[in-house]
């Protein structure tokens, strides 16, 4: 707590006006705080946990934190993470992070908590874990202090008076907005010494132009044809710049699934081609051509079907000229047909005996090589005077793929690879006139690619059968049963010209779809033309693996200024590698608004260090519209929640539940019973007890806003007991259709028959889904060829089944967890109150712990998934083996007395089943 006089009692670290001025906010009052990206929130938080770390007799609750959050706040505090169901640590003080599945388990006594700090507060929802929670925790605790924090503003602007439902959620009454062009936030980053900025716009090649173009017409044809389609989704404001975004077809998915059962298939085409072209559009910039080219080469295998095939479900994208000129581009990118020596071909589909390679490079590889020699000429010939910062140069891009390509262009951009009658007109050394090349890298891509492409053919036909499995959600598309895309004997049409004609397939094929083969002869000349030379050989493979041995006949120790550090963008963490490496230079590769700030802050900072960043960007790319998209959003939405801040009325008295003494006592009086019926009432909550592993559900969340008291224990029989009598297992329907598939839920329906008298099933439906099974299966096949377990109508019959074998078991069937939440509450009527220790002693033999019943949730349900594990045999198998990967390195002998010798068989089957099989 802060000290007497008002002063925090620590140091803090805590440079900028704006910063200071968000802390001395946050001490004073409980609010919520949206900071822009790349302002330093980790900084903030970090800082006043320690200070109320450092005044002692604290107890803080760090909720929604992930695993690296947590080490850096941990770095110079007292942390003492909870991870099981201790008495003893909630007495603790300190700064204590916390699972938020056990969390909600262990805040049901949340008095001794000095005060709740959430993170990434865009997550809470009514019906999460950690909304539970922050409910638990202010409604038993009054006196502590509530903050949350977030660096995202984009989700607190969508739906009706987003704010104020985020600020219910939250039990807070105050939020605090501080966008980048608040006047404090502009003064403290722009008042100092700023960074030196050179904007860096790099023109595209013709080749990228090209296929930027026919992806950009792609696109806006599917978003037509999705306005065709009539599907009811809000298409009036979407335009190409919005379907550049990573929420676009997310968003679309979500307004469809309520109806994705009822969405005919070529709509769903459409959606996922939306993902696809982006996907597309973002390698186009970050790989190189001959990856690039093999992208395309897996997309269209994904999206053709194999020969002999009459299906007529290609995407409609792969029909627009626009389609062939992307594959046409891409490919000439990369090599292209030799000009026969000699007289021309009359012909015109003859076809050059030989091919050449083209290898073209990314146009910002030379202006990478630019900026790195016009670095070094600067230092040698400049001297900047010795300051607090490092020689090292930083560059920064989007992913692992890009610092993996740069690096070896760096490696290799001064190898020449040249045949030796080239090589006798060149100097012996590289002189100056000889430009850094991508050549080596990219010719030995060339090979790889040509040796990949032999055995791509193998794996092609299943790309294209898991792609229609994702798109009719988890069904295959046959016209009849048996046949796979073929007509059924009677109904082939009759093909002249031999069985040659006969084999292919039965539709004619469209000239964008049938890209030309190249010739084996071609690709004979074209691999022999890119043979390593010496120059090749000189040069050391790539190291995929290093086994370490002799390092320390290689081990030394490199001057800061002599590095070049290529890292990719990764949130918060890149304020910590500014702060460990002091970069003199940053380049970044791929502009990125929350790393630029970052920057900023920086320097801020930092007064004595000297920095000069290098922006680079393609000139009317999709790469720069993105960016000033992004910018755009961020700068709208803190706009649009300053608005609605000043109009937001404030909610009075959610902290506590509802106190009214005569609805406690009235809550179980039914006016409508007749004949002499009992009538009870009495002041006490109702209680259900709940299985602890339900926690991760949002179910034991809403029953608690519901005015319920919710019992965690550790239950071996049903899901929630809700009376003496009545027990229930909760099913979601994936899991419904994994437990029939397993034959666990047979025995769980035995058990309950055992021990309650009236057991139940309670079936439960996703919120934002369709009220019907058809969504687990294609409403507009006839048949279905995979699994029966996956179809609707087998689905309904293995219920009738389970009905049939237990008469007593009744069925439950709700449309979410809202409305599960009001069965429970009408079955609790005049019902009494359950006994939590007889709900853990059900089902247990006699002296058994009901925590030897538990195991990892997730492993488990990934075991049972596997062929040949049953529910009769899965026990003996998690009891004798410990982890999934000792079951994976088994052999037939060693499963022989867990599990027999058949089921072993399958399992090791099914383990060291090779890839390419079909």
């Amino acid at each position: 707590m802060p000290s007497e006089d008002g002063k925090p009692p620590v140091k803090l670290s805590l440079p900028l006006e704006y910063q200071q001025d968000v802390f001395n906010e946050l001490r004073s009052e409980d609010e919520l705080l949206v900071l822009a990206r790349g302002l330093g929130l980790i900084r903030v938080v970090t800082n006043l946990l320690h200070s109320y770390d450092a005044a002692g007799n604290n107890l803080i609750i760090l909720v929604g934190a992930d695993e690296r959050e947590n080490g850096w706040i941990g770095e110079g505090g007292v942390y003492q993470p909870i991870k099981s169901q201790d008495e003893e640590s909630t007495k603790a003080q300190g700064l204590s992070q916390v699972n938020t599945d056990a969390m909600s388990v262990e805040l049901l006594n949340p008095e001794t908590v000095t005060g709740l700090v959430v993170l990434h507060a865009e997550r809470i929802i009514a019906t999460s874990i950690e909304a539970f929670i922050i409910r638990i925790y202010r409604q038993m605790n009054k006196a502590g202090f509530l903050k949350a924090f977030s660096d995202n503003p984009e989700p607190f602007t969508t739906g009706f008076s987003p704010l104020a439902t985020m600020m219910r959620n939250l039990f807070l009454r105050k939020p605090s907005l501080w966008p980048r062009f608040h006047i404090t936030v502009a003064k403290s980053l722009e008042g100092r010494k700023k960074a030196e900025v050179i904007e860096l716009e790099v023109p595209m090649s013709e080749g990228m132009k090209d296929i930027q173009t026919a992806i950009l017409e792609c696109v806006e044809v599917s978003i037509s044809e999705l306005r065709k389609a009539g599907t009811g989704i809000e298409l009036d404001d979407w335009t190409i710049d919005s379907a550049l975004h990573k929420s676009f077809d997310v968003i679309i998915r979500r307004q469809l699934d309520p109806v994705w059962h009822r969405v005919s298939y070529r709509t769903r085409q459409i959606v996922n081609d939306l993902t696809v072209l982006r996907s597309i559009l973002h390698a186009l910039l970050t790989y190189d051509a001959v990856s690039f080219n093999k992208y395309l080469d897996t997309i269209l295998a994904a999206h053709q079907p194999p020969p002999g095939s009459n299906r007529q479900n290609q995407s409609p994208w792969l029909f627009l000229d626009s389609a062939n000129t992307m594959f046409e581009s891409a490919k000439r990118r990369v090599y292209t047909g030799k000009p026969i020596e000699g007289d021309v071909p009359v012909t015109s589909e003859a076809l050059p005996d030989s091919l050449r390679p083209v290898l073209e490079e990314q146009p910002k590889w030379a202006v990478l090589a630019d900026i790195l020699d016009e670095i070094e000429r600067d230092a040698y010939f400049n001297p900047i005077v010795q300051d607090d910062s490092n020689g090292t140069i930083l560059v920064m891009c989007s992913d692992q793929n890009t610092c993996r390509q740069l690096r070896e262009y760096l490696q290799n951009m001064h190898v020449h690879p040249l045949k030796s009658e080239e090589s006798d007109t060149l100097d012996d050394d590289d002189g100056p006139g000889v430009k850094p090349s991508a050549t080596f890298m990219m010719r030995r891509k060339l090979r790889n690619y040509l040796d990949w492409k032999k055995d791509f053919a193998r794996v092609s036909a299943s790309l294209f059968t898991e792609n229609q499995k994702a798109l009719n959600g988890y069904t295959d598309q046959s016209g009849a049963n048996g046949y796979k895309g073929k007509g059924p004997p009677n109904k082939r049409r009759r093909v002249r010209g031999g069985s040659a004609a006969a084999a292919g397939g039965g539709r004619p094929v469209n000239s964008s779809l049938q890209i030309a083969e190249d010739k084996a002869s071609q690709v004979a000349s074209l691999m022999a033309e890119i043979q390593p030379t010496d120059a090749d050989a000189a040069q050391k493979e790539e190291v995929a693996v290093d086994s370490l041995d002799d390092m320390e006949d290689y081990f030394e120790l490199y001057e800061m200024q002599d590095l070049v550090v290529i890292h990719p963008y990764d949130g918060d963490q890149d304020e910590h590698v500014l702060e460990e490496v002091r970069p003199r230079y940053v380049i970044m590769y791929e502009p990125d608004a929350a790393f630029i700030r970052r920057v900023e802050v920086y320097r801020s900072s930092h007064e004595n260090r000297n920095i000069r960043v290098y922006f680079m960007y393609y000139g009317g790319s999709v790469e720069e519209q993105r960016y000033l998209s992004a910018v755009r959003k961020e700068k709208d939405a803190f706009t649009r929640l300053i608005k609605e801040r000043a109009s937001m009325s404030i909610t009075q008295g959610t902290e506590g539940s509802v106190s009214d003494p005569q609805e406690h006592f009235l809550r179980t009086i039914n006016t409508r019973i007749a004949g002499g019926g009992r009538l009870a009432a009495t002041a006490e909550p109702p209680r259900v007890v709940v299985d602890v592993r339900e926690f991760r559900s949002s179910l034991p969340s809403l029953l608690h806003g519901n005015s319920m008291i919710v019992i965690p224990c550790m239950l071996t029989v049903g899901d929630y007991v809700i009376s003496p009598n009545i027990c229930i297992e909760r099913k979601s329907v994936r899991d419904l259709i994994s437990s029939f598939k397993n034959g666990r839920l047979f025995t769980q329906a035995e058990t309950m028959l055992q021990h309650y008298k009236n057991p139940m099933l309670l079936i439960e439906f996703d919120q934002n889904k369709s009220f019907t099974l058809d969504p687990f299966a294609d409403a507009h096949s006839s048949t279905s060829s995979l699994s029966t377990a996956q179809n609707p109508s087998d689905l309904q019959s293995k219920l009738v089944l389970l009905t049939l074998a237990f008469p007593r078991l009744k069925i439950i069937w709700s449309s979410s967890p809202y409305e599960t939440a009001k069965i429970f509450e009408e079955l609790k009527k005049l019902q009494e109150e359950p006994d939590p220790i007889k709900a853990v002693q059900v089902g247990l033999v006699a002296g058994e712990e009901p925590g030897d019943q538990s195991f990892n949730q997730t492993p488990q349900e990934m075991l049972r998934a596997v062929p040949g594990v049953s529910g009769k045999n899965y026990q003996r198998l998690t009891l004798e083996v410990g982890t999934l990967q000792e079951v994976a390195n088994l052999t037939e002998e060693e499963m022989d007395p867990f599990v027999g010798r058949e089921a072993g068989r399958q399992i090791w089957r099914f383990f060291n089943r090779s890839v390419f099989d079909d």
